[in-house]
């Protein structure tokens, strides 16, 4: 993968979280969709109870709230949330519940636009026929978390990666 790309290739993304994950006993949750395959095939977990996950069950918004519930079973972890655009919005309210439980969870935010796992399924057996898979009316999230009183950043270059991840594993907020 080049630094130099002008977008961000998903599975880049994933192989950048996995380096800086390496050696950490880190906790990592999904929510459901394209970022959840990526993650599943990037991420690497040497012990049980690493990688929360609905599965197959299909539940966008179930990332958030177990990385909660992880990162107050275990505050001294370091607990991820990897999610997209359309599965955080789910629950976007729980940013509150992590401040309010001064839960350092990092969020991962994968915004490509749409329903990535929806839309990649109607182009490849539906005849690219779209149906409720794009959402026209994405907030900015960096300004939402703000809101909420987290950090954001967002990224945009493949160059940008490797310290706007680190930033996010060091912060507390």
């Amino acid at each position: 993968f080049s630094n130099e790309s002008a977008t961000i290739i998903p599975q880049q993304l994933m192989k950048r979280l996995a380096s800086q994950l390496h050696g950490k006993d880190a906790i990592v949750s999904t929510d459901v969709g394209q970022h959840q395959m990526w993650a599943a095939q990037y991420l690497q977990f040497d012990k049980p109870r690493r990688c929360l996950t609905s599965g197959g069950a299909g539940t966008m918004g179930y990332g958030l709230p177990a990385a909660i519930g992880a990162q107050i079973a275990h505050p001294d972890k370091t607990v991820v949330c990897v999610t997209g655009d359309a599965s955080v919005l789910m629950n976007i309210q729980e940013l509150a519940t992590a401040v309010q439980h001064k839960c350092p969870v990092k969020v991962i935010l994968s915004n490509n636009g749409c329903m990535g796992m929806v839309r990649q399924w109607q182009e490849l057996h539906h005849d690219a026929r779209y149906s409720h898979s794009y959402a026209e009316a994405m907030p900015d999230f960096v300004a939402v978390a703000r809101a909420f009183g987290w950090s954001g950043r967002r990224v945009e270059h493949a160059g940008d990666l490797e310290e706007a991840l680190a930033e996010c594993l060091a912060s507390s907020a």
